[in-house]
């Protein structure tokens, strides 16, 4: 299974009489794609993430935007309570079958956690956290970008093809340039979060990368 890229963020003032208010501005930040630029799901639980959903609800049916989403929430504002919604933004990956960069919608998991839900786990993932997608579409894959090259001794077929391709003129300089703007696409939405909602901090982590954030800006700093 594929490593997954997080964005982890605690609020100044997360009373459960303000949480719905400050999850509708965290949506309403959200650069969801020209394509589906609606919320596609809703999720509430209780207690815990091992607990039936109280409420899950297919949106794509209808034009969800974030006070929509948010209102269809309202009626669980509770402290032991988490929401979690669905929706897609647009990154860059390559298509391999084409052999080319595409820019479309990938699919973006956004959770807000009631600060007694699930023995309080909001301490180490955050008030809200969102699953941002696979990875390798913010840190490449193999190691090469950010100085991290990794030793590939008999690589699978996809992967070797995959590295020819970049050993092509121009090759690595369009997935280095790709990769680096779906890495500021991040960071920049994490900046404007903590502009809008009132962010106490937030941090940028990985499965697979021990320092996430520092990967991320060796890459951004190569040229």
């Amino acid at each position: 299974m594929s490593n997954r890229a997080y964005l982890s963020l605690w609020f100044k003032d997360f009373r459960e009489t303000a949480m719905i208010e400050q999850f509708q501005e965290l949506l309403e930040t959200v650069p969801l794609t020209a394509s589906q630029p609606q919320f596609a799901s809703l999720v509430v639980r209780a207690i815990g993430p091992d607990e039936a959903p109280l409420v899950e609800r297919d949106l794509r049916a209808a034009a969800f935007d974030a006070p929509r989403v948010t209102e269809l929430a309202s009626e669980y504002a509770h402290a032991d309570c988490s929401y979690e919604v669905e929706a897609f933004w647009d990154l860059w990956t390559y298509d391999a079958v084409r052999d080319r960069w595409e820019q479309g919608p990938m699919k973006l998991e956004i959770l807000c956690l009631g600060e007694l839900y699930d023995d309080g786990a909001f301490r180490e993932l955050g008030h809200c956290w969102i699953n941002a997608g696979f990875e390798h579409l913010f840190t490449g894959h193999a190691g090469l970008l950010g100085g991290a090259a990794a030793e590939i001794g008999s690589p699978e077929p996809a992967e070797a093809g995959f590295l020819e391709r970049m050993r092509r003129p121009g090759g690595m300089a369009d997935y280095r340039q790709k990769t680096q703007e779906n890495i500021r696409k991040l960071v920049g939405w994490a900046t404007d979060i903590e502009r809008v909602v009132g962010v106490d901090r937030w941090r940028l982590w990985s499965e697979g990368e021990e320092n996430f954030e520092a990967r991320l800006d060796s890459i951004l700093a190569e040229r």
